[in-house]
């Protein structure tokens, strides 16, 4: 294999640890899937290359060094041997802990969290995105500043009571953060009142939304693509998908027309267990379209050793975001091309005898037919709300507004008169306020 040319950048070899703390956390997880996940989010931040991996056991965490002092010179040897620059920490890692680890084993190091950051900070594109990666690295980093403790040692005169250089540079450099945070607020708030007056907007179309939601990687971005053919970046890859994307589609009818009914179709970033707190609070105005749902896609990666764990994930998530209860949900079993063809035909013959499952391949196409008519069955629950007959009566020159009727379907008889036309109408509620709000500047 070549060697790298003096302008391609050499990758940081990487080391990953999953630190199990048995009894002190959650068993839900098996440490070994623990540790593979992490390795997928490790490959999925460019120019690293993984040189090792490891699940370490601890009774007690050690509140200086986080691995006792066994654990400590054994991972150090291993780091050695392999050459490694960074290591990968699979969990929380206190800035005290990170100082004592980094200056132990002459490395770099960066804890779930900080790794999360940085793949969000590669992958957001949006205004929005990069507004809320960053706010959410600056609300990290503020916590962070303990670092630049090291150099103080006991510099502080006097009895203590005044700081000293070291002290002095914590606050200027917390009070830079905090003001650098409030620039950006600022910047989120605009950019944020621009997606109001968006949704505003296409409140005006009566169109119900159909929000796509799951574990990272569960194959969500491929779902979207078949079924809007469009081109979301879709990868065997965590986070592939940061920013979210809509599309107004109109499903196929049970022919593979198109003449069925039409929705607008949003894909969403991953959810994955163990979120930072930073970013469930930065990225809760990019989930607002999930709140927002008429219909929620649960999109479950059914082939993973731990899809009901994953799933379990998910369900808190959405509880943590205000879902309601009375929004129709439905599991779509994803990936079951993965699957054994005996286990593949069990699933779909359970999803056809379950109510809210749909077992699918996004990759092959397998089951989604099926996924299209329960799409519409749950909608037409949903949304088909009582009609009521209604007269209008618009000038000739209104072709907007007379458009806007006939593509949401509500007339059943138009006539011309001299003076313009009387239009006989059957519309729900949601399509008379629809109608309303054409009236309404736009955004």
């Amino acid at each position: 294999m070549a060697e790298p040319t003096s302008t391609e950048a050499k990758p940081t070899r990487a080391y990953v640890i999953h630190p199990d703390l048995g009894t002190a956390r959650t068993q839900r997880r098996e440490p070994e899937h623990a540790l593979a996940e992490a390795v997928a989010l490790a490959h999925a931040l460019p120019g690293i290359d993984i040189v090792g991996e490891e699940v370490a056991r601890l009774r007690d965490p050690n509140p200086g060094m986080l691995f006792g002092k066994g654990k400590l010179a054994e991972i150090g040897t291993r780091l050695t041997a392999v050459e490694a620059e960074l290591v990968l920490i699979d969990g929380p890692v206190t800035p005290v802990q990170q100082r004592n680890l980094e200056k132990d084993w002459g490395v770099k190091l960066l804890d779930r969290t900080g790794l999360i950051l940085e793949i969000f900070a590669d992958r957001a594109r949006t205004r929005e995105g990069v507004l809320q990666v960053e706010l959410a690295a600056l609300s990290y980093q503020r916590t962070r500043l303990v670092r630049a403790w090291t150099h103080l040692e006991r510099q502080r005169g006097g009895l203590g009571f005044v700081g000293g250089p070291g002290e002095t540079q914590i606050e200027a450099d917390r009070r830079a953060i905090d003001e650098q945070m409030t620039r950006l607020r600022h910047q989120l708030e605009r950019v944020v009142k621009t997606r109001t007056l968006h949704r505003a907007a296409r409140a005006k179309v009566p169109y119900p939304i159909v929000a796509l939601v799951g574990y990272t990687n569960a194959g969500k971005s491929t779902l979207f693509n078949r079924m809007t053919g469009a081109e979301v970046m879709a990868k065997d890859m965590l986070f592939a998908t940061l920013d979210p994307t809509m599309r107004a589609i109109r499903l196929p009818d049970a022919r593979g027309g198109a003449s069925g009914r039409k929705i607008i179709l949003s894909d969403t970033v991953g959810f994955i267990s163990d979120l930072p707190t930073e970013l469930v609070a930065a990225f809760r105005a990019t989930l607002e379209e999930v709140l927002e749902a008429d219909l929620i896609l649960h999109v479950r990666d059914i082939s993973h050793p731990e899809t009901e764990e994953q799933a379990a994930d998910v369900a808190e998530i959405l509880d943590s975001l205000g879902v309601d209860e009375d929004v129709e949900l439905i599991e779509v079993w994803n990936k079951i091309d993965a699957l054994s063809p005996d286990m593949r035909a069990a699933l779909r013959r359970t999803d056809a005898r379950t109510e809210g499952v749909q077992a699918v391949s996004a990759l092959s196409g397998e089951g989604l037919e099926d996924l299209v008519a329960a799409i519409d069955a749950h909608l037409s629950r949903a949304l088909d709300e009582p009609r009521e007959a209604a007269v209008l009566r618009l000038d000739f020159s209104d072709g907007r507004r007379r458009a806007w009727l006939h593509e949401a379907g509500v007339v059943e008889r138009e006539e011309a008169g001299e003076d313009g036309l009387t239009l006989h109408l059957r519309w729900t509620a949601r399509q008379k306020a629809g109608f309303e709000a054409l009236d309404q500047p736009d955004a």
